[in-house]
C-alpha cells in the first residue's frame, strides 16, 4: 500500500531533483505504473489550481491527500440476507423477552448458531457472533445526565454481605438507600427479601430521614414488581402500592436491565460492603452487625465530598430534609397469612415449626410475620408470639401451649420437644421437684400462665431458703395469692385495734379507779 510519505518521495524526487521514474521504482520496489499514475495526477492538478482564478480547497486537498483506494465490497459468501433476516428475527424476538422480564430465556449467540444450523443454514459461528457484534454496536445508546432538586428522589436496592455469626460463615441480605441530591447512603442488614424485609427497610429508612422523598426508584425485584404487562408497563404489588399511599411518595422502575439508571444506590451496595466490612466481618449476632453497620454509614455520611461543594452528604440531608414529605406514624411491616394449625398444635412458616394454644388444632389463625417476630391471633385476639427463627425445619415451642394435652397425657411431659425449650431455671425446677408428679408441674405452668414466670419464680426461690422438700406447687400457690392482698386492708385492721384497745382500757381504768394515766401509758406502749 502506498503512504503518503511514498507519494510525496515519488513526486519531489522526479519533479524537484530529476530522478528517472526507472530509478525510483529501483529504489523503491513501487511499480513504474503507478509512479507515473501518481506524477501524472500531481502535474494535472497543480496546472489546474495554478490556472484557477478562484482559491479551490478541493483541489488543494486532493493534491496533498494520501492514496485512496477503494474499498473493495466483501462478498457475502454465506451470510446470506435471508440469514441476516433470520439473525434480526431472534435478535428481535430476545428484545421481546427482554421487556417482558424473561431476560434470563433469552438465546446466546451459541444458541443462535444452533438454531440456524438445526435449519439446514451452512454459516460458520465466528461469522454469527461478527454480525452480531456489529449490530450490537450500532445499537449503543446515550445517556442523558441528571439534575435533582431538594427533596426530589432515592433509589433502593438489595446486595447480598457475607458474615460470620456467632463462629458460622453466613449470607445475609442489605437493603440500600441512596438519596439523588447529596448521594446520603442508608442500609440494614435481613436474612432475607421477602416482603416484610422489604417494608420494614423502609420504616426504618423514612424514620432515619425524619420525612419521604416524593420518588423512591426500583428495579424489577419481586417484591415491587408483580407482574409485566408490556414493554415498559410494569404493575406494581400491592403492598408496595399500600406503603406508597400511606407515606405518600411515587414509585418508579428501571428499564429492564438497566440498572444504570439507579447508578447511585447500585454503587453505593457495593461501596457500603466494602468501606464496612472489609474492616471486620465478624459478629456475635445480626442484631451487633447491624449496630456496628449504623455506626460506619454515620462515619461515611459525615466526609465532605466534591461533588457536594465539600459539603458531607448529612450536611445536604439537614438542607434537605425541610423539602422531603411530612413523616407518617410507623407503617405495619407485617406480612400477613392464614395457616391452619397441625395436630402437633403448630404452624408452619418457611418450613419452620411455631406451637399455638393446643385447643386450636385443626382451626385457621391469622399470623403477623414481621423479621423478627412472628405473632399468631384467633378471633382477633392476640394468642401466641414467638422470636422469628431462620434455621432449617426448627421447631419453636411454648410449654404453656400443651397444658391441655399434658394434662391428659402427663406421662408425654417428661420427653416432650416443648420441655426442652423452656426457661432453663424453669427447667430446673422440674427435674428437681416434679419428675415424678408431671400432674402437679401441669398446674404450676397454669399459675404461671396466670401470674407470669418470673414472680412464681421468687415465690420458689423462698420455699428453697427454707427447705428443699418445701417446693410443692399448693405451697407457692399460696404465697403467690397472699402476696397479692393489698397491705392497706392490714394497716387499716391494725389501727383498728389499737384504737379499740385504748378505748376498753381507758373504760376498764375508770371503773378500777385506777391512775388513768398508767393506764393510758400502757396503751400507749400497746
Amino acid at each position: 500500500m502506498i503512504t503518503l510519505m511514498n507519494k510525496q518521495e515519488i513526486i519531489l524526487s522526479n519533479l524537484r531533483d530529476g530522478v528517472s521514474q526507472w530509478e525510483i521504482h529501483r529504489r523503491t520496489g513501487i511499480d513504474r505504473k503507478t509512479i507515473r499514475k501518481y506524477i501524472r495526477e500531481y502535474e494535472a492538478k497543480k496546472a489546474e489550481l495554478v490556472g484557477n482564478e478562484i482559491e479551490d480547497t478541493t483541489l488543494i486537498e486532493d493534491l496533498v491527500s494520501p492514496p485512496k483506494y477503494k474499498a473493495r465490497k466483501p462478498v457475502k459468501r454465506k451470510l446470506t440476507d435471508e440469514i441476516i433476516g433470520e439473525i434480526n428475527n431472534y435478535l428481535k424476538e430476545n428484545e421481546e423477552k427482554q421487556n417482558t422480564g424473561r431476560r434470563k430465556q433469552q438465546k446466546k449467540k451459541i444458541d443462535i448458531f444452533e438454531c440456524l444450523s438445526e435449519k439446514g443454514y451452512d454459516i460458520s459461528y465466528s461469522t454469527v457472533c461478527s454480525y452480531i457484534r456489529k449490530v450490537e454496536k450500532e445499537s449503543k445508546e446515550a445517556y442523558i445526565r441528571q439534575e435533582y432538586s431538594y427533596g426530589d428522589s432515592t433509589e433502593f436496592d438489595w446486595g447480598y454481605v457475607k458474615l460470620i455469626i456467632g463462629g458460622k460463615p453466613k449470607t445475609f441480605q442489605m437493603g440500600a438507600f441512596a438519596n439523588a441530591m447529596g448521594n446520603h447512603r442508608y442500609a440494614h442488614l435481613y436474612h432475607n427479601q421477602k416482603m416484610e424485609s422489604f417494608l420494614d427497610v423502609h420504616v426504618r429508612f423514612f424514620k432515619k430521614m425524619n420525612g419521604v422523598h416524593r420518588t423512591v426508584v426500583y428495579d424489577n425485584m419481586k417484591v415491587a414488581v408483580k407482574s409485566f404487562a408490556a414493554k415498559n408497563e410494569k404493575e406494581p404489588t400491592d403492598d408496595l402500592l399500600k406503603l406508597s399511599l400511606y407515606y405518600g411518595f411515587r414509585y418508579r422502575f428501571c428499564n429492564i436491565a438497566k440498572g444504570n439508571e439507579k447508578g447511585r444506590v447500585e454503587r453505593s451496595v457495593e461501596y457500603i460492603r466494602r468501606k464496612a466490612f472489609s474492616k471486620r466481618d465478624t459478629f456475635d449476632s445480626l442484631e451487633e452487625a447491624n449496630e456496628y453497620l449504623e455506626k460506619e454509614l454515620d462515619k461515611l455520611n459525615s466526609k465532605p465530598t466534591k461533588a457536594n461543594g465539600g459539603k458531607s452528604p448529612r450536611e445536604v440531608l439537614e438542607e434537605e430534609q425541610k423539602h422531603l414529605l411530612s413523616l407518617m406514624p410507623d407503617y405495619d411491616t407485617a406480612r400477613t397469612a392464614e395457616y391452619r394449625v397441625s395436630k402437633y398444635s403448630t404452624i408452619s412458616i418457611d418450613e419452620n415449626k411455631y406451637s399455638v394454644p393446643d385447643h386450636l388444632v385443626g382451626k385457621f389463625v391469622f399470623v403477623k410475620i414481621y423479621p423478627h417476630q412472628i405473632q399468631i391471633y384467633y378471633d382477633q385476639q392476640k394468642i401466641a408470639e414467638h422470636k422469628r427463627s431462620y434455621g432449617n425445619f426448627t421447631w419453636t415451642l411454648n410449654i404453656e401451649h400443651y397444658v391441655n394435652t399434658i394434662k391428659k397425657k402427663p406421662g408425654s411431659l417428661h420427653s416432650s420437644a416443648a420441655i426442652r425449650q423452656m426457661d432453663t431455671k424453669l427447667q430446673k425446677i422440674y427435674h428437681n421437684y416434679y419428675t415424678e408428679n408431671p400432674r402437679e408441674f401441669i398446674e404450676l405452668l397454669e399459675i404461671i400462665g396466670e401470674k407470669g414466670l418470673y414472680p412464681t419464680l421468687k415465690i420458689i426461690e423462698r420455699l428453697e431458703r427454707i427447705s428443699i422438700t418445701s417446693v410443692s406447687t399448693e405451697k407457692i400457690k399460696l404465697l403467690i395469692n397472699r402476696e397479692e392482698e393489698p397491705q392497706t386492708k392490714i394497716i387499716e385492721r391494725t389501727t383498728d385495734i389499737i384504737a379499740n384497745s385504748k378505748f376498753i382500757l381507758n373504760h376498764y381504768g375508770k371503773l378500777l379507779g385506777n391512775n388513768q394515766a398508767a393506764f393510758q401509758k400502757e396503751a400507749t406502749i400497746i
